[in-house]
């Protein structure tokens, strides 16, 4: 059964709010959820629907099926259930945090206008958290060997399966984790895939970026020949949840610039066993330490950039403390193919950011509007700059030049209009560009910039050029990273039984094989949705090396059944 509106608030049960927000500047998890429910921007699912096959694809559904992006909402999972038929005490929110702009906009409590000048000027001013001793998300601590009894460790986490048919496991999608500098104590918060692989035994991949907080703090760590103590939030207040998303600089706490995004400190909580502050109101904290001798197999898993990101070595965590509140929620984003939440996240934050930076931070004059194109190229790659009709050339390319230059990780092509065109129609843009521009005179192409999202290609060495990009197959390409065929048929006929609006598929609603997949890695992809991950994850153990770096890529062409 779903419900929404003020049904869905009802439905919500024991994860309303106990009692009024207490004297703190922003709005729990719970909270949070409540607000959805009274805009009507909630579906509540209260009836147990299957993590690993069905959570996912069935939420996939509003971003494939032709439902307007102001018709979409969030998904409260009240009962998930496993391959097993298996039951979890948490329930799963999945869009929680960006399904569409108006959840962004609750979730962040500002106008979306003011996103940008919000972002600048709580990181030029951060307000350190206040630490409390009674923190809700430790209501519930279980440690050491106690995380060995049956649903006691991360097997008690209802974790879903992100792309069901390409994943070998469920992944933690909005896992935000935390470290510290070991040598200035700087805490580092960042959002990080994390695979289940065991009660006590999580996945970490930092693989977008290698200037990542938490990878300069590993390498630290293991210049000492020590383990990375860390703590993994699942599920907390969505400002702390958009804060460990947004690029801060590396000498800065996260946290911290939550707190002035919030208008007021967040509060925090010393973990059980290892030396790290913590959000008092999280849902789920996993605490422990990621290994800085060894690395470990880890994915397949579908990537943000559209295609699933193969099997490479990567590091792992072993759990010494679980704690969540009485009746957790954990937070699953949707990302993978775009438009999705995580692409959502993404435009919500960085297109008023850029367009702030040009019109205040250089000054460009004429520039009207930025769009960061959303559907299949998830925000990064296609930037739209609109400038009042006659702005200066010289503007014009001030912007361009700048936009290119931002991001070392976005912004492949970058395209100036007039205000007559709206940057948010393709078919507009693409006549712009075919009649106002003479590509002799009128394009540019900036060498030396990170390829640091999508595919690898053996060809970049680790850069790209901004415009000019040849987006034909040149060689095998992972698959696209949708749940298979059968999974989104599956929860195709859940979505019509459970009347929800009518669906018109886009292409592609499913995924497919573009010629990298191998047998082994169909073989773990099928384990994972038969709820064999900790089977799988045993034999992912046997094959550790020492030897090799971190996203070190694995070749399971030549693998047998049997792991070598």
């Amino acid at each position: 059964m779903t419900c929404d509106g003020k049904s869905a608030h009802k439905a919500l049960g024991p994860y309303l709010p106990e009692k009024a927000r207490a004297e703190r500047a922003y709005a729990d998890l719970h909270e949070h959820v409540a607000a959805l429910a009274d805009a009507g921007l909630l579906h509540v699912v209260d009836e147990a629907i299957n993590k690993d096959t069905e959570i996912h694809p069935l939420v996939r559904w509003q971003y494939r099926g032709g439902i307007a992006a102001d018709q979409r909402k969030a998904f409260f999972f009240a009962r998930p259930s496993d391959a097993f038929g298996r039951s979890y005490k948490g329930a799963v929110l999945v869009g929680g945090l960006a399904g569409n702009n108006a959840i962004y906009r609750i979730g962040f409590g500002k106008a979306l206008d003011d996103v940008g000048a919000a972002w600048r000027a709580a990181i030029a001013a951060p307000i350190a958290p206040g630490l409390v001793t009674d923190a809700r998300c430790q209501e519930i601590v279980i440690i050491g060997d106690d995380l060995d009894r049956e649903g006691a460790g991360l097997d008690g986490l209802p974790v879903p399966i992100s792309t069901p048919g390409w994943d070998n496991g469920p992944y933690l999608s909005a896992g935000h984790y935390i470290t510290k500098d070991p040598d200035t104590g700087v805490q580092n918060l960042g959002t990080y895939r994390g695979q289940i692989k065991a009660a006590r035994r999580l996945g970490m991949n930092a693989s977008v970026d290698f200037r990542q907080g938490i990878y300069q703090h590993w390498l630290k760590y293991k210049a000492k020949g020590q383990p990375m103590p860390a703590c993994v939030v699942v599920g907390c207040p969505p400002v702390i949840s958009y804060a460990a998303g947004y690029k801060i600089p590396d000498n800065m706490d996260e946290v911290a610039v939550a707190g002035a995004l919030a208008g007021g400190p967040i509060n925090v909580t010393r973990a059980k066993t290892v030396d790290i502050l913590v959000p008092a109101e999280a849902e789920y904290v996993i605490e422990g330490f990621i290994s800085t001798a060894e690395l470990e197999a880890e994915g397949p898993f579908g990537e943000s950039h559209g295609h699933v990101n193969l099997q490479e070595y990567n590091a792992f965590m072993d759990v010494t403390a679980i704690t969540h509140r009485k009746h957790p929620i954990l937070t699953s984003i949707i990302s993978q193919v775009a438009p999705s939440e995580s692409s959502t996240i993404r435009q919500s934050a960085m297109q008023p950011e850029l367009l702030q930076y040009l019109k205040t931070g250089i000054g460009v004059q004429g520039i009207r509007r930025v769009h960061m194109h959303e559907p299949l190229t998830s925000v990064l790659a296609v930037f739209v700059l609109q400038f009042a009709r006659a702005t200066q050339q010289t503007e014009v390319w001030r912007a361009l030049n700048a936009a290119a230059a931002r991001y070392r990780f976005a912004g492949r092509w970058i395209i100036a209009v007039d205000d007559d065109i709206d940057p948010e129609n393709c078919n507009s843009v693409f006549w712009a560009m075919s009649y106002r521009c003479q590509p002799q005179y009128d394009l540019k192409l900036v060498d030396h910039k990170e390829a640091a999202h999508g595919p690898r290609n053996p060809r970049d060495n680790g850069e790209l050029s901004a415009v000019l990009i040849n987006a034909t197959l040149k060689n095998p390409f992972p698959p696209v990273a949708l749940p298979k065929q059968e999974f989104m048929e599956r929860a195709r006929v859940l979505w019509e039984r459970f009347g929800l609006p009518k669906l018109t598929p886009e292409s592609p609603w499913y995924g497919y094989d573009l010629g990298a997949w191998t047998e082994e890695l169909e073989r773990q992809a099928q384990m994972a949705a038969r709820g064999e991950h900790f089977t799988l994850g045993s034999e992912l153990a046997r094959i550790r090396r020492s030897d090799v770096e971190m996203n070190t890529p694995i070749d399971t062409s030549k693998r047998d059944k049997g792991m070598n």
